[in-house]
């Protein structure tokens, strides 16, 4: 035989396992050997040659399908795990998004953008989306703060995970000190350009000295560019499932991240645009309305809701 037709078999035998592969079906090492003339040694190089093509073609796909070997059917079948590449919509929404939380500084937003703009399908695609949000890179002001601490949130990220205390040094601005905290670790939170440490006080000698509220449902919040120092720590702690943080539940209350005690506000609304009011408070819901006045009471925490309230001016009465 002619290495002519050798390839052109091992051309048509591959072509034939991989086709069958993504209509679904089972293959079988010892069948597909006996149905092609070679043994299962050839079936497997085969398999594992799909399979690299499976990974290198991950960019053009969007999909990781990967092929797996199921021990009940006794073959091998492909699997599509995820899929792995965003949209260029998609790309697009988020690099607006992060322009406009204006949370990182002018480098790590330049490196991030350029990294989302890369997942592009084409590089028309690439170019385009950066024409559209090159005015706003260009003009990016990052925040005063000007401190870059994306690994120090990362290794909260996992004390929260892990329930690991945290000691930090932390920079106080309503007296400009710098205090040492010993913490539980509960969330990490993003707020009005800021990224936020959610957290319980462990001292609750220290916690009494310091803050109007020592109550677990009631955590401390600290933002993560003002953490001098930071140590995770062995030791861990434990919250009861019972009473576990849910900064899902806790987000939807807090304004501005002041926290504080747990209230009801009620307020009459007489501006144009009650979405936005419910958007904002997504506790929020409508008592009342009549000739275009809202009635509206929303349960919050802290003292933030009282800077947002005045905010609005004469657009609300607090009831």
């Amino acid at each position: 035989m002619s290495y002519e037709e050798i390839k052109g078999n091992r051309i048509a035998r591959v072509l034939s396992i991989y086709t069958k592969l993504l209509d679904g079906e089972i293959v079988n090492k010892a069948v597909e050997a006996k149905k092609h003339g070679v043994n299962e040694r050839t079936i497997q190089r085969d398999i594992d040659d799909i399979r690299n093509f499976f990974n290198e073609d991950i960019e053009r796909a969007g999909y990781l399908n990967s092929i797996i070997y199921d021990r009940t059917e006794r073959g091998y079948r492909i699997e599509q795990v995820n899929r792995m590449k965003l949209s260029n919509d998609e790309i697009l929404a988020l690099c607006k998004i992060l322009l406009d939380s204006r949370a990182f500084t002018k480098r790590e937003m330049t490196d991030m953008l350029d990294r989302l703009v890369s997942c592009c399908s084409s590089k028309a695609d690439c170019k385009m989306v950066k024409e559209l949000i090159n005015n706003e890179e260009f003009h990016y002001i990052e925040p005063h703060h000007k401190t870059e601490f994306l690994g120090k949130m990362w290794e909260i990220g996992k004390a929260v995970r892990n329930c690991c205390y945290i000691d930090m040094d932390y920079y106080r601005t309503r007296d400009k000190a710098v205090v040492n905290r010993k913490v539980k670790p509960v969330a990490i939170m993003f707020s009005e350009f800021y990224f936020y440490l959610t957290a319980f006080i462990d001292d609750e000698d220290e916690a009494r000295e310091h803050f109007n509220v020592v109550n677990d449902s009631f955590p401390t919040i600290y933002r993560i560019d003002r953490i001098r120092r930071m140590k995770v720590l062995d030791e861990k702690f434990h919250i009861p499932y019972s009473s576990r943080f849910e900064e899902g539940e806790f987000r939807k209350r807090v304004q501005f991240m002041y926290g504080g005690k747990l209230k009801r506000v009620t307020f009459r609304y007489t501006g144009t645009d009650i979405d936005a009011i419910l958007d904002r408070l997504p506790t929020a819901k409508i008592i009342s309305e009549e000739s275009g006045e809202y009635i509206v009471s929303a349960e919050v925490f802290g003292e933030g809701i009282n800077m947002w309230l005045r905010s609005q001016g004469e657009s609300i009465e607090l009831l």
